[in-house]
C-alpha cells in the first residue's frame, strides 16, 4: 500500500489509497454504470481489442491484467477518462468512449480507477508502481 500512499501524495499523482473498502464499492458500482457496458462486466473489454472495427475505431481494451491499462501512469489514465482519449493516443488513434469529466467528478474517477487497479493480481499491480516510479523519477 505504501506505492499508493506515494503516488496519492506526489503532486502528479492522480490516484487515491485505495485500501478504503468504500471507496473500492463506490468505484465499483460506477464502473458498473459507467464503464461495463463497453469495457465488459469483468473488465474484459471487447473482443478483438486489438483490432479496428469496420467503423475505423478502436474497441473497448480490457481493464483487467490481460490489457494495457497498467501499463500507463496514473496521470493519463485519470486525464483519459476525465478528459478523453484523443489527447493521449497515438496520432489516428479513435475511439468511442466518451470524456467523463462533465459526468464523473474527480473523487469519482478516482474510485473508478482505483477499483479497477484494486482488481489486478500483485504482479501487475507491482509493474504498474514500477512504472508510476519511473515516471515520477523517483
Amino acid at each position: 500500500a505504501l506505492g499508493w500512499q506515494q503516488i496519492a501524495l506526489s503532486p502528479r499523482g492522480k490516484w487515491i489509497e485505495t485500501n478504503d473498502a468504500a471507496v473500492l464499492e463506490h468505484g465499483r458500482e460506477l464502473y458498473e454504470q459507467y464503464c461495463a457496458s463497453c469495457h465488459g462486466a469483468n473488465l474484459e473489454g471487447q473482443p478483438d481489442w486489438m483490432k479496428r472495427l469496420p467503423s475505423g475505431r478502436m474497441p473497448a481494451p480490457p481493464h483487467d491484467a490481460t490489457g494495457h491499462t497498467w501499463h500507463h501512469p496514473s496521470d493519463v489514465l485519470f486525464g483519459i477518462v476525465k478528459d478523453g482519449v484523443e489527447k493521449y493516443a497515438p496520432a489516428g488513434y479513435e475511439s468511442d468512449m466518451p470524456a467523463f469529466g462533465g459526468t464523473l467528478s474527480d473523487p469519482e474517477i478516482r474510485a473508478v480507477l482505483s477499483y479497477i487497479r484494486s482488481t489486478w493480481p500483485e504482479d501487475v499491480k507491482r509493474r504498474h508502481e514500477e512504472r508510476e516510479r519511473a515516471v515520477r523519477g523517483g
